[in-house]
């Protein structure tokens, strides 16, 4: 890792190792990654970037990880798609979906994971685990398998039936705990702190959470090495968020692109929204809240980077938005009927809050907006079933005009 010097806590700049640790043990901030920069620049340009693979591993020089020990399952450089209908439909003429659906599990968690795995690997684990609201269950899962690693994924019982046999067909150990996220990743930071076990989004969190930042350099890559004028994006501990400006910035200082003047654009479920009502009361503190949403994959009640998220957006001049429950299966038949992109719940909670933020005027019509679906429907069928009702008919030409006229 000739990038890597080590580990920082985020709060009191305290040092540390390129270890398992995600915690400082002085004032317990959440530590992160520290880049040598300047190696990075003498190594890194467009150039390199364009001849590498076409995944996110492209942008292997800004990632945590030994070149010996990436685990390449063909996750990411997945499309930026030009959304002029949705675009006509809201009143934007330069709206983009950055379709991250389709990873090889069909969310971006696969990103997040493959960093994590391939720094498991590097540290002996030999078991690898998680604390899920459902996509990282069946990510884990798939990288576990593939990496030879005993896997065990822990979720809340409530959780979809489709992320439960996404999970388990990888053969990993599903444990269904009877209570919230929250409460499971409790739990789970207990298991970490008593077996030598890998938890990707705990001991792992530091390296695991730099996978997302692959989101921003993907997209100002594919936007001809600029930085949008506006990202919207869906949060639950809202790692992913800070993660993308972070990106656009290091690609800024690297010269890669020029300095961003994003707005970043937070959007939660209304049953989950603890960072937008930080945001609307004007205080940096958020509470935890008990969830009660439909968006199940951001039901985090008590965001671990929900402090950093709202210093992003001000940093940003961005925002924070709540989705209605009532909207979000809206925002998924919208989005699915105007790109032909079927997406879980937390992309109609971006949708439903893109829509608002237009109406607000925060985002103007001309300027260039990503929109972050992050995972895919079909892990959710059961929230749009009663949508669909197909025309019942015989085999027979009178029966089906008969049928349709009545439709």
């Amino acid at each position: 890792m000739p990038h890597v010097s080590g580990l920082r806590c985020r709060e009191c700049d305290r040092e540390y190792p390129v270890e398992p640790l995600n915690v400082c043990d002085f004032c317990f901030g959440p530590l992160e990654v520290v880049y040598d920069y300047a190696s990075i620049g003498n190594s890194i340009s467009r150039e390199s970037i364009a001849n590498g693979p076409l995944t996110m591993w492209r942008y292997h020089d800004l990632l945590p990880v030994n070149s010996e020990y990436v685990l390449d399952m063909g996750t990411g450089f997945t499309p930026l798609v030009r959304a002029k209908n949705l675009g006509r439909a809201l009143g934007l003429d330069n709206l983009y979906i950055k379709n991250d659906s389709v990873n090889p599990t069909f969310s971006f968690k696969d990103r997040v994971v493959s960093v994590a795995t391939a720094k498991a690997l590097e540290f002996e684990f030999d078991v690898l685990a998680c604390a899920s609201t459902g996509n990282l269950a069946g990510a884990v899962a798939a990288h576990g398998a593939k990496a030879g690693m005993k896997t065990m994924v822990f979720f809340p019982a409530d959780l979809e039936k489709g992320k439960i046999i996404g999970a388990g067909i990888y053969g990993a150990d599903l444990v269904a705990v009877d209570g919230t996220y929250d409460q499971v990743n409790r739990l789970c930071s207990e298991l970490a702190d008593n077996h030598h076990w890998a938890f990707v989004n705990i001991n792992m969190r530091p390296y695991y959470a730099e996978g997302s930042k692959t989101l921003g350099y993907e997209v100002a890559e594919q936007l001809g090495w600029r930085a949008p004028d506006n990202c919207v994006v869906p949060a639950a501990s809202g790692s992913m968020f800070t993660k993308i400006w972070k990106a656009f910035n290091e690609m800024a200082d690297l010269g890669l692109i020029d300095r961003p003047k994003t707005g970043m654009h937070v959007a939660q479920a209304e049953g989950c929204s603890p960072i937008v009502e930080a945001y609307d009361q004007g205080t940096p503190h958020v509470r935890p809240v008990v969830p009660d949403t439909i968006a199940k994959s951001l039901a985090i009640g008590n965001p671990a980077d929900g402090f950093y998220a709202l210093q992003t957006v001000a940093a940003s001049s961005g925002s924070a938005v709540i989705a209605p429950e009532d909207e979000v299966v809206e925002g998924i038949q919208m989005l699915a009927e105007t790109e032909g992109i079927f997406t879980e719940t937390a992309g109609g909670v971006v949708v439903s809050g893109l829509r608002r933020l237009v109406k607000k005027g925060l985002i103007k019509r001309d300027e260039l907006t990503v929109a972050y679906v992050t995972g895919n429907g079909l892990k959710t069928q059961e929230v749009v079933e009663d949508l669909i009702s197909p025309i019942e008919t015989t085999p027979d030409y009178e029966a089906f005009q008969t049928a349709i006229a009545a439709r």
